[in-house]
């Protein structure tokens, strides 16, 4: 599979070894973009319907929270049917944009620590345990894609991040 088109990262090619290394490192570029910038910059909003580059770091956070348990959860039921993270409303009712990016950087680094550690741990067939993933269409996937869609959405809102900010 090519490239994402809008930002460019293949993360399809993503070998189960390069995972991992690749959720940490890209998790070290968002902590180092969200601690590098005056908190108010991280918190302007370009334009209606448009988050903050502080409200993508919160949902990056996110992700990879929901996505650990994602995988947790594979690993123990056959074929779960995974909730919902809710993304739009989560960023509303959990105030995204007043947070701390300091704190929010940390705990972005700490969440793909984890899920970086759980997948290394996985024996082989642990990776190609599934479930229902519910967006963009309730599919089945299997671990190993929940990681790959794990790289590519830190890749991703680092992109959109980056662009909200005017940096490379």
């Amino acid at each position: 599979m090519p490239p994402c088109p809008e930002c460019g990262y293949g993360y399809d090619g993503l070998r189960r070894g390069d995972i991992a290394p690749a959720l940490t490192a890209l998790a070290g570029e968002q902590r180092e973009l969200l601690a590098g910038q005056p908190a108010g910059r991280l918190r302007e909003h370009p334009g209606p319907g448009t988050w903050s580059a502080l409200e993508y770091g919160c949902h990056v956070r996110d992700v990879l929270r929901f996505q650990r348990a994602r995988v947790l959860l594979a690993q123990s039921q056959q074929v779960p049917r995974f909730v919902s993270m809710r993304r739009d409303e989560r960023a509303v009712e959990e105030h995204y944009n007043d947070q701390d990016p300091e704190i929010v950087a940390g705990q972005l680094d700490a969440a793909a620590i984890l899920l970086a550690a759980t997948l290394s741990s996985l024996p082989a067939a642990g990776w190609q345990r599934t479930g229902i993933y519910p967006w963009p269409e309730p599919a089945e996937r299997s671990v190993e894609w929940i990681g790959r869609r794990s790289a590519h959405e830190l890749a991703h809102h680092l992109f959109d991040q980056r662009r909200l900010l005017g940096g490379p």
